[in-house]
């Protein structure tokens, strides 16, 4: 009975009552006890929704069908009216109005015979009228132009036109089919608001013209409005518009607005009547259509004959209907998706949009134009809570009353309110998209939806379109250059020193104002746009001078970059005022990479390989961690990093030698490259505490104690520093009965994610790395770079040779890259926050050499170890305790 109750408690007739039944309905149906079910009929016969379909339903359905009937069919006489507002096609008006409003059946009855939505409503759509209207024009100047005759011009337009609306639905059917409804994305939303707020200036300056009967257009010909007879005539309609506007948008009945439109014309008749008008005065006063005859069905399909149509206009037209499927696909998208938000659930936008698409071929197969979902009738009808396909059958069954009607709807409808409903449309878009916008959108692209605005106005629908694409563009560059951020942050790498070497580096490599190791995470693309804007930042935050002259001197002539920066900085720009005043350059710079999105040629040579030869003449070892894959080979092709890894790998142990660092760091005007930033804070950690202690380096590091086994009790005495005896008192850590040693295999798991944390873990021999995803074989693809000169196989990846073993690094070092984000070594201990905040664990372990040795400590080893060794399980607890305060180190 709760569901009912909730039922209940909402108003009788308000939408959010009528949204809830509909939805609610099916549950009820299948899940209900008999009680319910019988409560539920009830408030649906108070809604027009029963379980068997009555008479009420079926009078529901009529209702909610002439409700929109109502709404629809004055805006589609006018979208005749903005399609064929050229001239020469006045004399036909009638019939091409009631051609409109069969494309819109047409559209009907494509959604209610293939869309998933039960009340869809589709028509002709105003998204695409500026473009049939556009080629419509063309055809006919052109046509004109050359002498041919009003039945050749009106052949050739409706071919071409429905030709290109059938064109249309094929590529939208394709679209859905390969589900590319995302690629209209790609056209940016500013660019497609100031497009939709040009269709409403469009809509709105055919409303007027329709009103005083009169051509509009260009922007010179609202001076007929200022004529005293084109005014009076004028005004009523820009009235109508506004009331009509007033009442969608401040109106809380949703059937305020078919009840307005229905008054209008009937107060506008009564009060003529009253002062004595008839309607032959009214004609001839210009406030109702001329005088004419209906045209009979089979008259609309004789306005074509194919042996007039001229072929030879359709490339003229063609730039025209891409612009068209761009549109109309970006709008489409929209209402899908504003459909399926107020509904509550997402829809499948490539299968509505290849029903769109259907819709649209079945259109222009029988002489029809573009459409789509009408998303505010969809939206009320899905809201009465009568979800049924017989709304869209009399909505159907209306437009065909009127196509075969032989009433001339045109000669007895006021032509201000015929043109109030396009009025109408051109206030509530040029609204929404020129102000109320401005509350959605950054002022850059605000700007932007003005400009395409303009352009269009000036420069026409396509020129105008594509000037705003190339606008935003642009904006969207100058925005990204200053999106990439450079943050200092104060990472320690897990490598496993002794307290007296962790001293070492505290007052020599992290202390002070001038620290000697320096790490910088770089995040967001770095492209030509942005590449001098990132070379500014590194080089204010590590203290070095860009106008320096040796640094002049250094650079390569003849590269595209090399002397950029030089002449158009000078000394004045670089020694900010305030701004991190007498910094001393550090000794080693890390930058890490991983958030890096994008780098391209230009940034490659114009900020890192500019950076590697200014901070080799402060003798600044600059590394890089963290790369992706195209990063590593962007920086390799363009000398910024030493192209052979196995080169590199020498450099590297060169630099860890004392006797041969000296040499081997002033020769080097490289970036080294590492896999992690752990790694690369390591590399850059053992020079400084070698300087204290001749030929030392940690005790993880594999080439220092390669595989040996280390055990548990000699690991922890070392990274806690213990006396000989705490020593002792770790001696007896070795009993099988407090730990466990296990020995894996390469690319074994420790541990899965997500998995209870039963212990915690010290890396005896071998190494361990973290992992966010397993390590799977990995896709021959990902080794390809895609260049200038084709595909290149990527070789030469920063696989941290000395990290894991050779089968592993040829078999799943593209898996690493995507996968580990730290490693451990000998002396490396993990595993131990899950398992001391008893959570699931965070991320999954895997042995990346073989014959990895890890000491296995339990929770049933603790209590063991607590109950029988109270003063050995305190030193463990200290470990551990030096555990996590390391790893907040590295992570801060």
């Amino acid at each position: 009975m709760a569901n009912y109750d909730e039922v209940n408690k909402l108003r009788p007739g308000d939408p959010e009552s009528l949204s809830y039944g509909a939805t609610s309905s099916v549950r009820f149906e299948e899940e209900g006890s008999p009680e319910e079910k019988r409560l539920l009929n009830k408030i649906n016969l108070s809604r027009g929704k029963t379980n068997h379909k009555g008479v009420q339903h079926y009078a529901y359905c009529v209702v909610y069908a002439l409700v929109n009937v109502i709404i629809g069919a004055p805006a589609l006489y006018g979208y005749a009216a903005v399609i064929f507002n050229n001239p020469i096609f006045d004399g036909h008006m009638n019939a091409l109005s009631k051609l409109v409003i069969f494309s819109s059946l047409m559209h009907q009855l494509g959604f209610t015979l293939f869309s998933n939505l039960e009340y869809a409503i589709g028509m002709v759509q105003d998204a695409g009228l500026i473009f049939l209207s556009h080629m419509a024009n063309t055809i006919a100047d052109r046509m004109v132009d050359d002498g041919h005759s009003e039945e050749e011009i009106l052949s050739t337009t409706l071919v071409l036109l429905c030709l290109g609306t059938a064109a249309l639905g094929v590529v939208l059917i394709l679209m859905g089919k390969f589900r590319l409804a995302d690629a209209v994305a790609y056209l940016p939303m500013p660019v497609v608001g100031g497009y939709l707020a040009f269709i409403g200036y469009f809509c709105l300056q055919a409303g007027v013209a329709l009103c005083i009967s009169t051509p509009m257009m260009n922007l010179l010909d609202w001076g007929h409005i200022f004529d005293k007879g084109n005014f009076v005539l004028a005004v009523p309609g820009l009235l109508a518009g506004l009331v009509l506007t007033m009442t969608s948008r401040l109106a809380k009945s949703s059937g305020a607005l078919p009840m307005v439109m229905i008054v209008i014309p009937a107060l506008f008749y009564l009060i003529t009547f009253l002062l004595g008008f008839s309607l032959d005065d009214l004609r001839s006063a210009g406030w109702v259509g001329a005088h004419a005859p209906s045209v009979p069905v089979s008259d609309l399909f004789r306005l074509v004959d194919f042996g007039m149509v001229r072929w030879d206009l359709v490339p003229e037209i063609l730039p025209t209907w891409v612009g068209m499927v761009f549109v109309v696909s970006f709008s489409s998208c929209l209402d899908v998706a504003a459909i399926g938000i107020d509904r509550g659930e997402a829809l499948d936008t490539n299968k509505e949009l290849a029903t769109v698409g259907i819709c649209n071929l079945m259109s222009g197969v029988t002489f029809g134009f573009t459409g789509s979902y009408i998303f505010s009738q969809t939206i009320f009808t899905y809201r009465t809570g009568v979800h049924d396909r017989t709304i869209g059958v009399l909505i159907m069954v209306a437009f065909l009353y009127i196509v075969v009607s032989p009433v001339n709807v045109l000669e007895i409808s006021p032509l201000f309110f015929l043109g109030s409903t396009l009025i109408f449309i051109g206030y509530d878009l040029m609204l929404e998209w020129l102000w109320e916008v401005r509350h959605q959108v950054f002022l850059t692209e605000y700007l932007i939806v003005c400009f395409t605005f303009c352009a269009i106005q000036v420069v026409g629908i396509n020129f105008g379109v594509v000037v705003g694409v190339l606008v935003a563009i642009v904006e969207h560059i100058f925005s990204t250059a200053h999106n990439t951020v450079v943050n200092r942050v104060e990472k320690r790498s897990n490598a496993v020193w002794s307290p007296s070497d962790l001293k070492i580096l505290n007052d020599g490599a992290y202390s002070g104002g001038s620290p000697r190791i320096v790490t910088l995470e770089v995040i967001g693309p770095v492209f030509f746009g942005s590449a001098l804007h990132l070379l500014n930042l590194i080089t204010d935050e590590i203290g070095l001078d860009q106008s320096d002259g040796d640094f002049a001197g250094s650079m390569s002539p003849g590269t595209p970059h090399s002397s950029s920066v030089i002449l158009t900085k000078n000394q004045s720009f670089y020694m900010k005022s305030g701004k991190k005043p007498h910094i001393r350059p550090p000794s080693y710079l890390v930058l890490d990479l991983a958030g890096m999105t994008n780098l391209d040629a230009s940034a490659a040579r114009g900020c890192f390989l500019q950076l590697a030869k200014m901070c080799a003449k402060k003798r600044i070892m600059v590394c890089a961690a963290g790369a992706s894959n195209k990063t590593e080979w962007m920086l390799r092709s363009h000398d910024v990093s030493l192209v052979d890894v196995e080169d590199e790998q020498l450099v590297k142990e060169r630099l860890l030698d004392p006797e041969l660092r000296k040499g081997a760091k002033s020769s080097l005007e490289k970036i080294l490259l590492f896999l992690t930033a752990q790694e690369a804070l390591e590399f850059c950690e053992t020079p400084i505490v070698q300087s204290s202690n001749k030929s030392k380096r940690s005790l993880s590091s594999s080439k220092l104690v390669g595989s040996e086994e280390q055990s548990i009790s000699f690991v922890l005495a070392y990274i806690l520093g213990s006396s000989n005896e705490e020593a002792k008192v770790l001696g007896r850590l070795e009993d099988k009965r407090f730990h466990e040693k296990i020995v894996l295999k390469s690319n074994e798991k420790v541990f899965y994610k997500n998995t209870y944390p039963d212990a915690f873990y010290v890396v005896l021999s071998g190494c361990v790395a973290r992992q966010t995803t397993s390590l799977i074989p990995p896709d021959p693809r990902s080794k390809l770079v895609l260049t200038g000169a084709g595909r290149v196989e990527q070789k030469n990846m920063n696989s941290a040779i000395d990290l894991f073993d050779d089968k592993f690094i040829a078999e799943q070092k593209d898996a690493l890259k995507k996968g580990v984000v730290a490693v451990w070594r000998i002396g490396g201990i993990f595993g131990y926050l899950d398992y001391l905040m008893e959570r699931q664990r965070v991320f999954q372990a895997a042995a990346t050499q073989e014959g990895t040795m890890i000491a296995k400590v339990t929770r049933s080893h603790m209590d063991v170890l607590k109950s029988e060794d109270p003063e050995l399980h305190a030193l463990v607890q200290k470990a551990l305790l030096y555990a996590c305060t390391m790893d907040l180190a590295y992570r801060s």
